[in-house]
């Protein structure tokens, strides 16, 4: 058997990425806003649909973003599914909002509108939902309750960049869409993010926030004569050379995603028995989403055996880790947020969820070492 270490997650490395990087260096312009940063932009509005989309130095920047655009203060509340990313809760916070923290659904690890509804005052200004996995959440009912109360949705769509909920690009419903570009997601430059937005009026602000506060992307097309100092923001611009790198990722978007589900097709094939032996729950995606093969994961019955099967590959040379803690456990949760109705069923998913390797160079050799690995453990 072989020896080499299958590790979790390696970033794609696009054909362009060198031609377009050397093209940024050799010119007179390596700050934001260049051609790569538009040609980035507009393959990122054809992939997503999105009428405007701007570029960011991260995921965490444009929920920053986010809750500028939304105007979010001290007197107002923001829900947020324990089972998430701190930049979820801290974007928000960071405004002084007080972070509210809801469950989640167990078949999906995604936010649970009826959780939501047990949360919602006056005080609620916006639902924070993640697409786990690059799974749609169940946006009508969280729509629902968004428009019966008047609440702005705001997608952290980190995971779900291709994806689609009834046939709706992920990170379009709602109010605002966010997007991150890291190095562990399916496109990546490093570090970067996406603001979505279908709003003209949220536009024309965030383009405001993101350069610091001025109007300095109204000056590059001509709009004005100069540029002043409009209103707070701050330097969410990220520059040529991750832009550079994002537009030759882009244009390979296809041939990512072909591999990575691939990746994901062949554990939905190979599993299922051996799950059903062992009372292990594998990842479903429900009939009307379109996922993103960006990751795929299993629950075992508790936390123990998980812990024994991460050890059990990890044996194997195979790097399959468990995800995040939940955040109203936390001690940043437990300051800045609260909980009035325990998330019980974040605890759980936390608990049993095990993750396994998925990237697009993996091959079929390592494919059936980690197939292997998984179905030779009895849990």
């Amino acid at each position: 058997m072989s020896t080499d270490r299958i590790i979790f997650s390696r970033p794609f490395r696009a054909a362009r990425e060198l031609p377009n990087v050397e093209a940024v260096l050799s010119s007179d312009h390596s700050h934001g806003d260049g051609p790569f940063t538009a040609a980035a932009t507009a393959k990122l509005r054809e992939v997503t649909g999105a009428p405007y989309a701007l570029l960011t130095t991260s995921c965490t920047h444009a929920l920053e973003m986010s809750g500028l655009l939304l105007e979010l203060g001290p007197d107002d509340e923001v829900i947020v599914p324990s089972f998430a990313f701190t930049s979820s809760a801290t974007a928000m916070a960071l405004r002084g909002a007080t972070v509210v923290f809801a469950d989640i659904d167990l078949s999906t690890g995604n936010l649970d509108p009826e959780s939501v509804a047990q949360l919602i005052t006056p005080r609620t200004k916006a639902i924070m939902v993640i697409h786990y996995g690059g799974v749609a959440a169940d946006m009508e009912g969280l729509q629902r309750l968004a428009d019966a109360n008047g609440i702005a949705i705001i997608e952290d769509n980190a995971h779900g960049l291709g994806g689609r909920w009834r046939g709706r690009p992920l990170g379009t419903i709602g109010t605002i869409g966010a997007l991150s570009f890291h190095d562990t997601k399916n496109i990546h430059c490093g570090e970067g993010g996406a603001v979505l937005l279908t709003d003209e009026i949220l536009m024309a602000r965030a383009e405001i926030i993101r350069e610091k506060g001025t109007d300095r992307a109204r000056f590059l097309r001509g709009a004005v004569d100069k540029y002043s100092w409009q209103d707070i923001g701050s330097s969410y611009l990220p520059s040529e050379l991750n832009a550079a790198v994002l537009d030759a990722q882009l244009s390979e978007f296809d041939t990512i995603q072909e591999n990575r589900h691939r990746v994901w097709n062949t554990y939905a094939a190979a599993l299922p028995e051996w799950a059903r032996r062992n009372d292990v729950r594998l990842m479903t995606v429900p009939a009307d989403r379109d996922h993103t093969a960006h990751l795929y994961y299993l629950r075992v019955p508790d936390e123990h055996r998980r812990d024994d099967l991460i050890t059990h590959l990890a044996q194997r040379g195979i790097v399959a880790p468990f995800h995040y803690v939940p955040l109203d456990s936390s001690p940043a949760g437990l300051k800045l947020g609260r909980t009035p109705v325990p998330c019980t069923r974040s605890a759980e998913f936390s608990g049993t969820v095990v993750r396994l390797p998925l990237w697009p160079g993996l091959t079929a050799e390592q494919l059936a070492r980690v197939v292997d690995g998984v179905t030779s453990f009895t849990v």
